[in-house]
């Protein structure tokens, strides 16, 4: 398998977020459990069904001249309805993980950095599921406002954040592969 696909597709099951066992990670009572994982999965595709969700906009917009706000059954409302809802389930349970965790778990230091941008990323998905419920109200302008303050923030600030890690993840991700593929060689 190419590299680049075997890379691919850890990076999308999260192959080796399984605490190095495939047991999961342990949480606060000491047992394993994949929910960690869940709530990761939550949160990836939850981004990337909006991110699609506001190409296909992007699409409509530029290129077949339909303009926001959608119809509720457009693909770009149902991408970015579902992925919003990933956004807040999934960032909420990574949240909640954190709060419960032992406090020698972790870098100490790294708890308000993390659980500052796991609140902005529900703040993200959750103005943008209340824009989308109010858009057809006198309130939508000021929603709107609000909901991309909340991602222009989330953009500045991800190159600082622990969003930054999926990058990362994926290059070493990629790097792991090539060894693989290197050291088999005769």
């Amino acid at each position: 398998k190419p590299d680049l696909l075997q890379a691919t597709q850890n990076v999308l099951t999260l192959k080796y977020l399984d605490g190095g066992h495939g047991k999961g990670c342990n949480e606060q009572d000491d047992r394993y459990t994949q929910i960690r994982r869940v709530f990761h999965h939550l949160t990836f595709y939850g981004f990337m069904l909006c991110f699609a969700a506001t190409g296909v906009a992007t699409l409509y917009h530029y290129f077949l001249d339909l303009h926001a706000p959608y119809p509720i059954f457009s693909l770009p409302v149902i991408l970015g309805t579902l992925g919003g809802i990933g956004l807040v389930v999934g960032p909420a349970g990574l949240l909640y993980l954190n709060l419960k965790r032992h406090p020698l778990h972790g870098d100490r230091e790294q708890k308000p950095v993390d659980r500052g941008f796991i609140f902005l990323l529900i703040l993200v998905s959750a103005s943008g599921l209340v824009l989308m419920a109010f858009r057809n109200t006198p309130y939508m302008a000021l929603l709107l406002i609000f909901h991309l303050a909340t991602v222009m923030t989330f953009f500045i600030t991800m190159p600082f954040g622990k969003f930054a890690h999926g990058f990362y993840r994926s290059a070493s991700l990629l790097k792991f592969a090539i060894e693989g593929r290197i050291s088999k060689k005769p």
